[in-house]
């Protein structure tokens, strides 16, 4: 039976058909398959939808040729004529559905069987909608739309959740990861030197931490990792324990300055970090690469630390959020610039002023500057002309294992 249209004169159905039209240009990119045995409804099918914005309209009137069809097209939706030679529309519907096992691909039958039978047959088999012809084909142009649109979320609903686990499954592997850290202890700590910038004597140094397969991921990313699956407290606190043994064996007049977030110093309370009588050889860094919400909390959590001699270094001036508003509200006893700030400074009449702007501002507070980052001669003679009494940096000393320090403490012995 051809297709024909049913009387759309009137204003209403015009002024839908033309809001369709503009709704059809949304899926232009989505293919939609036209199965049918008459070459002429096939025609006009793919000639309605190619003139209400549709670019991708295969069609097929062997229906023998149509589960090769579905593999090749991939299509978004199928318009399906239910009788047909060789394979009629119930036994394709079963195909389609077989094809599109485990997705949602949506079927419009087609069809001169008015009966309720028929109806029902073809939504049993896998149907999604179904006209009977001959077609409204402003009827059929919504019924389109409102597939296409079905099959839209479908996929965007899809993706979501194939993202969705692929984070998760991502996040598993992360927790994972660094769980195995913790239960092995395999963090190694290394230490590296502070000098006094003036008689290049050592004042103390800052452990750093060192992960398995060093060469894969740096420490930041480690630490990074561990806050994104509620995991860094417990690894900066197990690099703080594996940090701690220095204090047994270097020298008294020498403080361990320890890298420590905002979330891991508001565990301190609960927390022993050290005995009392050691408290004034160890620093607290508190990189600021974000802002703190609190600074009451975090002041009362290094209460009892601060009281016994413990200091607060104020790390990553110059960088991040860091700023004299925070200094201010940190009330750090040692304030450490940034490597970004110190790279160069010998070059840069603007590092330099910065710098001898903190320097001034750490004398009339009563905390100290350290220049961290110095990789060459120059840059620390700028320093100490500005007047930062203290750095490190790769010029001055690398980090090194405990081991690594003890030998080179060891007195050599010469053969005779």
């Amino acid at each position: 039976m051809l297709l024909s249209h049913s009387d759309t004169s009137n204003q209403h159905r015009h002024s839908q058909r033309h809001f369709v039209s503009k709704g059809l240009e949304r899926f232009s990119t989505m293919s939609v398959l036209v199965v049918d045995d008459d070459q002429a409804n096939v025609d006009l099918l793919a000639r309605l939808l190619r003139g209400e914005g549709l670019q991708r309209i295969t069609t097929e009137t062997d229906s023998r040729r149509v589960p090769s069809l579905l593999t090749s097209v991939n299509p978004d939706l199928v318009l399906l004529d239910m009788h047909m030679p060789h394979i009629d529309g119930h036994a394709m519907l079963e195909k389609i559905t077989q094809y599109a096992s485990g997705t949602y691909l949506p079927v419009l039958v087609l069809t001169g069987d008015e009966t309720t039978d028929a109806r029902n047959g073809a939504l049993a088999h896998g149907a999604r909608d179904f006209l009977t012809k001959p077609l409204d084909l402003t009827e059929v142009t919504l019924r389109v739309a409102n597939l296409l649109e079905t099959r839209h979320l479908y996929a965007t609903l899809r993706r979501t959740a194939n993202q969705r686990e692929d984070g998760q499954e991502e996040s598993a592997g992360v927790r994972s990861r660094i769980e195995a850290v913790l239960n092995n202890r395999s963090i190694s700590p290394v230490f590296q030197q502070i000098v006094d910038i003036k008689t290049m004597t050592t004042v103390g140094y800052e452990a750093l931490a060192r992960f398995p397969h060093p060469n894969e991921r740096g420490p930041a990313a480690w630490f990074n990792d561990a806050f994104r699956v509620g995991l860094g407290v417990d690894l900066e606190w197990l690099a703080v324990e594996k940090a701690l043994q220095f204090l047994e064996t270097s020298s008294p007049e020498t403080f361990l300055a320890l890298n420590m977030s905002p979330a891991t110093i508001l565990h301190l309370q609960e927390q022993k970090l050290c005995d009392p009588d050691l408290c004034p050889r160890i620093v607290i860094e508190l990189t600021e690469h974000v802002p703190i919400e609190d600074y009451s909390a975090l002041h009362h959590a290094l209460r009892y630390l601060r009281d016994r001699g413990t200091r607060l270094a104020a790390d990553d001036l110059g960088a991040g959020y860091a700023g004299f508003r925070h200094l201010i509200a940190l009330e750090p006893d040692i304030i450490k610039l940034d490597i970004s700030l110190v790279a160069g400074i010998h070059r840069s009449p603007g590092a330099r002023a910065l710098t001898s702007a903190l320097v001034a501002f750490a004398t009339d507070v009563g905390a100290i500057v350290i220049a961290e980052g110095v990789e060459q001669a120059p840059e620390l003679a700028e320093l100490r002309e500005i007047g930062v009494p203290w750095a490190q940096g790769f010029y001055i000393g690398k980090p090194e294992s405990l081991d690594q320090m003890n030998s080179s403490l060891e007195p050599q012995t010469t053969g005779t």
